[in-house]
């Protein structure tokens, strides 16, 4: 077993401290002969953590072909203080092909002991929002214009660690350590893409509200920066949001909706109105001139100006039929003076959209 250690190169990219204590967190990668964990070699365990002010990377390399047990027993001691364990898809791969490794050398470890953070899993929803193509790792990375000095696919290591084994060449174990070191520098850079997350979190706020060619602009401040240009539409409403700043730009509608009661037993409908009124009032019209409600028939008619909630949204809203599943809010001064609502209104509206 060979052990190395290096640090992470600076990058405006660094961010993770902001999410998590960097001394609870600890970032891994494996790199083994294959996917079937009882019939391959693991060679490779990558490791990226916070050690006085400077994050380091450290492996532990097979370099025998036959140090598996020695270079495991070191990692899992090397993170057995830390919180949590970051990784890209490694709920996918590699935790199951390690855990299958430690019980085959009944190692004493669990990564039930620590908590996993799966990158790619954190990411995923924001696939369309980003305009990826895939979400391989590379894809991550050359979204936010990491360059990898690596061009091999993970195929190719496998006989460029074959053919190590047998030569001792020492550009091929340069290659090796390389691409490992690549991977989880990456990872530590593209967690700056938690911020995502934090703004699906609604982590921010309204700052002001103006209206533009009867369309109503909600400017946003982002409590986390978001590293690379978002936009996204829904029902005509459009979001975009770059660094700090976001802005959500709803279609104003105007004119006539109806707003459909739940308990339509409870009422009477109107047919001289076309409009429905609860039975404690109905019961002084006459009854020639109402008819029990029905769930299609049970509702007050409003004109007014209107903005999408998209689906059911804050609040019971607004519907052109009861049928349609987009409801409305009333612009009215209840909702545009409480800056409670109107964040609420806009959390739920980036949510759904994302």
């Amino acid at each position: 077993m060979e052990i190395i250690t290096n640090d992470a190169r600076e990058s405006t990219y660094l961010q993770l401290e902001l999410y998590y204590n960097p001394e609870d967190i600890c970032l891994f990668d494996i790199e083994t002969t294959g996917f079937a964990a009882g019939a391959t070699t693991l060679y490779l365990i990558g490791c990226c953590f916070y050690d006085n002010g400077v994050w380091r990377i450290r492996q532990w390399f097979n370099d025998d072909a036959s140090s598996e047990q020695e270079i495991i027993l070191a990692f899992t001691e090397f993170i057995s203080h830390y919180k949590y364990i970051m990784h890209y898809n490694g709920d996918g791969f590699d935790i199951p092909y390690m855990s299958k490794k430690i019980d085959t050398y009944a190692i004493d470890y669990s990564f039930s002991s620590i908590e996993s953070i799966d990158l790619y899993k954190k990411i995923k929803p924001f696939k369309k929002a980003l305009h990826l193509d895939d979400l391989k790792q590379k894809s991550i990375e050359k979204l936010i214009s990491i360059n990898r000095l690596d061009k091999y696919s993970g195929g190719d290591f496998i006989k460029i660690y074959n053919n190590f084994i047998s030569t001792k060449n020492a550009a091929d174990k340069t290659l090796l350590l390389q691409h490992n070191y690549e991977d989880l520098e990456g990872l530590l850079y593209c967690s700056c893409l938690l911020s995502y997350t934090k703004l699906k979190a609604g982590c921010f706020s309204v700052q002001k509200m103006s209206v533009k060619e009867n369309r109503l602009l909600f400017s946003l401040s982002l409590q986390y920066s978001i590293p690379k240009r978002i936009s996204l539409g829904i029902r005509d409403i459009i979001i975009t949001g770059n660094h700090n700043e976001m802005t959500i730009n709803a279609p104003i509608f105007s004119g006539e909706l109806k707003f459909y009661y739940d308990n339509y037993r409870e009422y009477y409908y109107l047919p001289a109105e076309d409009m429905a009124v609860h039975k404690s009032v109905a019961a002084y019209v006459d009854k020639d001139y109402r008819v029990q409600a029905k769930k299609e028939n049970c509702y007050l008619r409003h004109t007014g100006h209107f903005i999408s909630q998209i689906n059911d949204g804050i609040m019971s809203g607004y519907r052109k039929d009861l049928k349609d599943k987009e409801t409305f809010i009333e612009l009215n001064d209840s909702f545009l003076q409480d800056m409670d609502m109107v964040n609420a209104y806009a959390r739920h509206v980036i949510s759904s959209v994302i």
